[in-house]
């Protein structure tokens, strides 16, 4: 029928039975042409409708798309040329044939129909069709066919088709300028050009070429990295993923329920049973009644523990379910695809060893090796991307899921998980889902390999092959065991890692007292045990590794091995020939990628499982429920409690009981009671943070609150005190005045815009209360929820507060206040108090009413005020806010908790950067009113310029662009030459054998052709066998030994950069320690160092095994085919060009997403802490919003990450399918000089070398971000050193035997860039003298003690002890024979007897007097362990009062001839006090002691006294004489209330 169609032979086989073959003409024309046709035709209507639906606004006409439009235009006008000559022409045959004007006319409609699609595109954003570009595509292949024919039949001289063939070949022509346009992109408006590729860009990732070609001219940073699409932002996503679960947790808690309801029927029914029996036996029933509940208690625990199940997998596979179906397609193609290699390898080996075969059969194979190696590149690639993006967008999900959950959690919900685990949650297990969801097709793809793997290779060898497949088997559960072992080494590892960290921390913490004691030696040999322990079972872990190393190697040699020998062995007439061998080979090198990785998965999804079920209780528990509060704007009350009861736990009685509260709008309310009394839970009830019990609370308006325990957000003051809110530069500064914040900005650098740390670090504890009401008064609220936030602050402070913000003219009057107080003073001046006592309202009314009634409150007032003695006005004397006695109830509640830190902190942090300028106008002290003043009209700073010092924390250097070569320099000289040199060299010797072995069996599988089935001989055949194990097992030695030696050489390298690293950080001078984060300097010895023991010794072994790989690989292809060189050249150029290009986007790629990661759960833990404060100001939208636009920044680093890697990817795969495909040329090209043999092995190689090229780069960037590590210690490593600790000149022995200190005209700074701390100090102290050292914070008193231990080197001037100068001897010399007892008391974890003589140098008597003396004897012998007690991490496990106590026996171990004392301050109680002052007059009496005073009773019998003032001495002489003269320390007594030097009482 077709014949007459064209009225030519349609088809005949014999036209490819021929040398040089042909397609007939009428085949070409309608098969070959209809094909694209039927295609384009059967998609274009559903792209049509497609484009209609999606359709955005018009876009603009650009040149691309109207060059495409009049190529198009131009091949309508070709098509109707030749319809016209179809029908004009007179071919001298009777009809023309059919075909000649009905493929015009089917021509004609379809480049109309190809203009409408390439119109209708301009209203989508995606301007160029896919399926255009497919059908280009097609046409051309198709058309290539038609197109030699012709030019075969003009070349034979036949010109009767000569018009048909020119404009055939302009069509053509145009077809081909048309599939070159739509290669390019239109330019895109949005911020993502991915959405705009074209095609064929997109399919090669070519769109993202721009980007590493910015990344490789200099380093990227996030405004380089492009925002993600809109579908795949958190916002989305996650109101996607909340539609899907809302179903699926429905149907859990359904499930839930009906469980619940199960256990309690059980739990019923035991009872009843139980009850039965026991009837009779009366007195017994008591005691089984108690068993009983106990029971009941357990069971109704168990029932809790439960929670709603199996939701959150279906949840995500419902959200990312056509994402799973794209990759499912893809891998399921690509493995298909994975098969036909093995097939055409056998048909090529097969082409070469026929001497028949025509040679267009070989090019075919070639070609067709490629395409399908091209194919599969583009399936696995994009199958990669899906996942990887999938595997990005639940990570997303999961982050943002929990953040949004934390703000609604209910708190007995939120009770059973820290901040750390719930950090944890969004960081750890989102992360193990995004690892499962970018490897979950494995779980079936691998089967599927396995199978089919099986399958092909029974048909090449028959059940030998089984021998080979259960050697695999065999040596599943041989290193199942292996990896068990490993694990339990690794769990003891991370035991001493966490002990090291540990103490490191604590040496980090308490580094001044390690200094001050010279005690860093002692400390650094517990480390170096530690170390050694850790590295012990480093080495163990390596060895294991490397026999797991070795079996891997191991099993496809034995594999190969064994099943040949097997297949030769069984039948004498199996012989083993090319195909079979070198088919088997690929075969089984598939075979090995899904053993090897299927047991990995399964691991990966077992721990996955048990990140979704910590997940699926999270994210299913209870949400707050605040139906109890109702808000009522007519309301007549600004808070009404009706018979309201509240409990924090269900499982607990109520909290708050059955309370009945008005509270009348703008009136300010006090609410008293002992500590315990309920007082918080009342002011959490009306937030509605507890749970209701019966009753409601109703509310009218807005609320603010402040937290009993400030919360502050690491930002800067003024962020804080905005929270969110307009600025009003007015409001703003009255509220600065109001919260008595102006003289703290005075003191802190950049005033408002200082930048606070973490959790408020660099502030005191009065300062974060202060900044926190700031914040509250700031919001303009109608109630105000104020928990107790003058308990933080000093008295004075506390007064102007009260006065200016909550009193009764302050800024809140006329707004309703709820304050919780212990400061009685305050009372008579609120509207109404409200006494709470055991949950319950006990009384309420004015203080007047209160007085009269004599009742509980009255009772109190009386005993609190006859301990609290007259108000004195308070002085400006201190920047530390102290707890003066007067009027403040001093209770528990009150001392700031962690005040040791609190005060260790501000020292460092403040006094560095105290401005002086507002105060060293007068010279004595003011009171603060007064100071008040002076400072508002202070001048203010503009907010650009940045002040020294503000940024109290450096920067930290985050390194761009490559690694210095000096690094990798440095880890080799650490892992040692000759290590290196012997790995290298059995690493080549391993790439010889393996030559050697590919070269044996083509040799054996030559012997076919030689003998026949019948007459091989048996001991040529063993020989075979024999030599090709032989060398296979050498293989495996070679790379066992050369890992094993390595193993050593990396172990030493860690030892030692650990070694330097600590040495150096030891020896750091103590300003290095002010202005590093200790998290910074822990980073160091946590992540870097694990990096260099684990993960960089890997990198390495496995970047020199690709190498030398790939170099052996390509010498036996150029071995076989010389002309391969030629090739390899312009390969290897692409091939690096590639590679370094990458590399350099890649690493710093990898650097953004871990800058950008950080933020977000920072962000999170601090939500999780301020929970209470955001939910009372109702800021949840924004705080979401925030960190939606956190995730979204990280989301955006991790996607041009993913596409970087598929970008290289797909090069090199191109690199690596180039590489196949020129060998095959070669192949068929050099057929007459090859055998078969020589085809297999060549090409079985060249198909491995793909992956092996993919891995070496990734090897190779790995390297390079691991290396980084050795790069960040060695920053450490050369920190600049204190002066050496022992030097050639020692001090006499029994120096200072008198005790006498000079200061000659001595000057100090704490910093170089900073002012002078000591302004020229000259003063001579006296053997033996008592000397009191007073003055103003920031006059210089701790710098005097920082300058005799040396913490602080001199800037000019000298101090000498007993005439020695003391700059002229080591640090320890100096260090270990003066004493300090400090102001915080600082001790470490380990044993009292360590914390008192780290060194044991002393004599357990010797330590027992010392305990003695320090009035600590008793406690110590207390205890069950006495000397060998352990001491918690600093200190908790022991009072303050005790651990002051255990620093002065410290001090009394030690005696030294000058002991100095920080005075401390908030930290005992007057008993301890009244006990250290007494030993240290009898214990000390024959020393020199210096007292650093806060108070200046403790300094009144002192011989002499010295007033410091800006760094300057201004009165020196004994206490008698200065009271006489009336200077500045007469004006600090008169306001201390001292009088005569005897006044020395309490």
């Amino acid at each position: 029928m077709l014949d007459e169609f064209c009225n030519s032979t349609f088809w005949n086989s014999s036209f490819l039975d021929s040398p040089e073959p042909d397609l007939p003409l009428c085949f070409e024309q309608t098969v070959l042409v209809w094909i694209p046709l039927i295609f384009l035709w059967l998609l274009a209507p559903w792209q049509l409708i497609h484009a209609y639906k999606s359709r955005v606004s018009k876009a603009s006409i650009t040149k691309l798309y109207v060059a495409k439009q009049v190529l198009v235009g131009l091949l309508l006008i070709l098509a109707v040329i030749e319809l016209v000559f179809a029908l004009t022409e007179d071919t001298g045959q009777a009809t023309i044939p059919a075909i000649r004007y009905t493929n015009p006319s089917l021509y004609l409609v379809t480049w109309l129909l190809v203009l409408l699609i390439q119109h209708s595109r301009q209203w989508c954003v995606q301007k160029n069709a896919w399926f255009l570009s497919i059908f280009w595509i097609l046409s051309i292949l198709c058309g290539t066919f038609q197109l030699q024919t012709l030019i075969r039949t003009l070349l034979q001289g036949d010109n009767s088709n000569l018009t048909y063939s020119c404009l055939f070949f302009i069509f053509y022509a145009f077809q081909i300028l048309i599939i070159i346009l739509s290669g390019f992109s239109e330019k895109s408006s949005s911020n993502n050009p991915s959405t705009t590729a074209s095609f064929l860009s997109s399919i090669t990732f070519s769109w993202f070429d721009r980007v590493v070609l910015k990344g490789y001219k200099e380093p990227l940073t996030l405004e380089d990295v492009w925002d993600v699409d809109d579908s795949i932002k958190t916002k989305s996503l996650l109101s996607k993923f909340e539609a899907n679960s809302a179903g699926e947790l429905q149907k859990a808690r359904k499930a839930f329920q009906k469980r619940r309801q199960k256990k309690s029927q059980q739990n019923l029914e035991a009872t009843m049973n139980g009850l039965n029996k026991n009837q009779s036996q009366s007195q017994d029933v008591l005691v089984m009644e108690e068993t009983k509940k106990k029971k009941k208690k357990s069971k109704e625990s168990e029932i809790r523990k439960d929670f709603p199940r199996s939701w959150l997998v279906k949840t995500l596979f419902r959200t990312f379910r056509s994402q799973l179906l794209k990759g499912f397609l893809l891998k399921l193609v690509h493995d298909i695809l994975l098969f036909l290699n093995p097939q055409l390898l056998k048909l090529l080996i097969a082409f070469s060893n026929d001497p028949g075969a025509y040679v267009w059969t070989g090019y075919i194979f070639a070609i067709l090796l490629f395409v399908v190696a091209l194919l599969q590149s583009f399936c696995l690639q994009w199958y990669f991307q899906y996942c990887f993006m999938m595997g990005m967008s639940v990570r997303s999900t999961i982050m943002a899921a929990v953040y949004k959950k934390a703000l609604t959690l209910s708190n007995s919900a939120r009770r059973e998980y820290t901040v750390g685990e719930t950090v944890n949650l969004m960081s750890v297990d989102a992360q193990k889902l995004m690892d499962v969801a970018n490897y979950i097709h494995l779980l079936w793809s691998t089967t599927v390999q396995i199978i089919l793997s099986i399958y092909f290779l029974w048909a090449e060898l028959g059940p030998s092959i089984f021998v080979g497949v259960g050697v695999l088997v065999l040596l599943i559960p041989f290193n199942a065991a292996l990896v068990n072992k490993n694990k339990t080494v690794q769990a003891k590892n991370m035991k001493n890692k966490d002990k090291r960290l540990k103490i490191m921390n604590e040496i980090l913490s308490g580094i001044k007292i390690l200094k001050y004691f010279a005690w860093e030696p002692s400390f650094k040999n517990q480390i170096y045990n530690l170390r050694k322990k850790e590295l012990k079972n480093l080495l163990t872990f390596a060895k294991v590794q490397s026999v797991i190393m070795f079996i891997l190697f191991l099993s496809p040699v034995m594999v190969s091995v064994t099943t040949f020998s097997v297949y030769v062995l069984v039948d004498s007439n199996n012989v083993l020939d090319a195909q079979k061998a070198f088919t088997s080979i690929t075969l089984f090198n598939i075979l090995r990628f899904p053993l090897g990785m299927l047991p990995m998965v399964i691991a990966s999804v077992l721990q996955a499982s048990v990140s979704t079920e910590r997940l699926e209780k999270y994210l299913g528990g209870d949400d707050l429920d605040t139906s109890a509060i109702r808000h009522d704007p007519s309301s007549d009350k600004a808070v009404k409690f009706s018979e309201a009861s509240f409990t924090w736990d269900r499982d607990t009685e109520t909290t708050i009981r059955d309370v009945n509260l008005d509270v009348t709008p703008g009136h300010l309310v006090a609410v008293v009671g002992t500590v315990g009394s309920g007082k918080s839970s009342l002011m959490s009830a009306i937030l509605g943070e507890m749970e209701n019990v019966h009753g409601h609370i109703t509310i009218k308006g807005t609320i603010s609150y402040v937290p009993q325990q400030s919360w502050i957000q690491n930002g800067t003051i003024k962020d804080n005190i905005l929270f969110g809110s307009e600025f009003n530069e007015k409001k703003y500064q009255q509220v600065l005045e109001a919260c008595a914040l102006l003289p703290d900005l005075e003191i802190l650098p950049g005033r408002d815009l200082a930048e606070i740390g973490e959790k408020g670090i660099n502030l005191s504890g009065g300062q974060k209360q202060r900044i926190s009401l700031a914040r509250a008064t700031y919001q303009n609220s109608d109630t105000y929820i104020l928990d107790d936030p003058l308990s933080a602050v000093d008295a004075h402070v506390g007064k102007h507060i009260f006065n200016k913000v909550l009193g009764p003219n302050g800024l809140l009057k006329g707004k309703t206040r709820l304050l919780v107080t212990h400061s009685i003073h305050f009372l008579p001046q609120v509207d109404e108090i409200v006494v709470v006592g055991n949950g319950t309202i006990l009384e309420k009314g004015s203080y007047s009413t209160l007085m009269a009634d004599k009742g509980e409150f009255a009772k109190n007032l009386k005993t609190y005020s006859k301990q609290s003695g007259p108000e004195e006005e308070a002085t400006v004397n201190e920047g530390s806010e102290e707890e003066d006695d007067d009027g403040l109830v001093t209770s528990i509640e009150e001392v700031p908790e962690d005040a040791v830190s609190l005060t260790m902190k501000r020292e460092n942090s403040l006094r560095r950067t105290l401005s002086r300028r507002s105060r060293s106008n007068s010279r004595h002290l003011k009171s603060l009113r007064s100071s008040l003043k002076t400072q508002t009209t202070g001048p203010k700073l503009k907010a650009e310029e940045e002040v020294k010092g503000q940024k109290l924390i450096k920067k930290e250097f985050l390194e761009t662009g490559k690694v210095k070569f000096s690094i990798y320099m440095k880890y080799l000289r650490a892992i040692g030459w000759w290590s290196m040199f012997f790995f290298i060299l059995l690493n080549m010797l391993n790439s010889v054998a393996f030559i050697g072995s590919n070269l044996w069996l083509s040799a054996w599988t030559n012997d076919s052709k030689t003998y026949n089935s019948t007459n091989y001989p048996a001991s040529q055949r063993d020989m075979r066998v024999g030599v090709y194990g032989a060398l296979g097992v050498a293989q495996c030695v070679f790379v066992f030994l050369g890992n094993f030696l390595s193993i050593y050489g990396t172990t030493h390298a860690s030892n030692i950069l650990h070694k330097q690293l600590l040495n150096n950080i030891l020896r750091a001078p103590m300003r290095f320690f002010d202005t590093t984060p200790t998290g910074r300097i822990m980073n160091r010895f946590a992540g870097d160092i694990s990096t260099v023991d684990e993960t960089l010794p890997y990198t390495l072994r496995s970047w020199v095994l690709c190498l030398l790989g790939i170099i052996s690989t390509l010498v036996m292809i150029c071995v076989a085919t010389p002309v391969f060189i030629v090739i390899i050249i312009p390969l290897t150029i692409i091939y690096l060009s590639v590679q370094v290009f990458y590399v350099a986007t890649s690493r710093q790629l990898r650097r953004l997403d871990s800058v950008s990661r950080s933020p977000v759960y920072s962000h999170f833990s601090e939500t999780v802490s301020g929970l209470a404060v955001i939910r009372a100001l109702g800021h949840q939208q924004r705080f979401l919003k925030l960190n939606q636009v956190g995730i979204d920044n990280n989301q955006k680093c991790v996607f041009s990450w993913i596409i970087s890697n598929r970008w290289l990817a797909f090069r090199l795969e191109l690199v690596g399918n180039l590489i196949v495909f020129f060998s095959s040329l070669l192949m068929v090209i050099y057929k007459s000089t090859l055998s078969g043999d020589i085809v297999g092995f060549v090409l079985s190689n060249a198909l491995n070398i793909t992956q092996t090229l993919n891995w070496l780069v990734r090897m190779t960037s790995e390297m390079e971000t691991n290396i980084v590590a050795v790069e960040r210690i060695n920053e450490y490593i050369k920190v600049e050193n204190e002066a050496p600790w022992v030097t050639d000149k020692r001090p006499p022995a029994g120096w200072p035997s008198k005790g006498e200190i000079q200061f000659h005209n001595y000057e100090v700074r704490y910093r170089p860039e900073l002012d002078l701390v000591l302004k020229g100090i000259t003063c001579d102290i006296k053997s033996m003298e008592k000397i009191g050292v007073v003055g103003r914070t920031g006059a210089g008193k701790s710098s005097l003690t920082n300058c005799l231990f040396r913490i602080l080197e001199a800037a000019g001037g000298q101090i000498t002890i007993d005439g020695l100068d003391i700059a002229s001897i080591g640090l320890h010399d100096l260090r270990e024979k003066l004493t300090i007892i400090p102001q915080d008391p600082v001790l470490f974890s380990g044993t009292l007897r360590m914390n008192l003589d780290p060194f044991n140098s002393y004599s357990d008597e010797e330590i027992w007097k010392a305990l003695e003396l320090a009035h600590l004897k008793s406690f110590v012998s207390g205890l069950q362990l006495g000397l060998s007690h352990e001491v918690t991490e600093a200190g908790d496990n022991l009072s303050i009062g005790q651990r002051q106590l255990l620093c002065l026996g410290r001090a009394l171990l030690r005696k030294s001839k000058i002991l100095i004392m920080d005075e401390a301050t908030a930290a005992v109680d007057l008993e301890t006090d009244h006990l250290i002052q007494a030993t240290i007059r009898s214990e000390f009496s024959h020393c020199t002691v210096i007292t650093i005073a806060h108070r200046l009773h403790t300094i009144m019998d002192s011989d002499k006294v010295m007033v410091l003032d800006n760094g300057k001495i201004i009165e020196f002489g004994s206490p008698e004489e200065l009271l006489k003269n009336s200077g500045p320390f007469y004006f600090m007594a008169k306001e201390s209330g001292i009088t005569n030097s005897n006044s020395t009482a309490f």
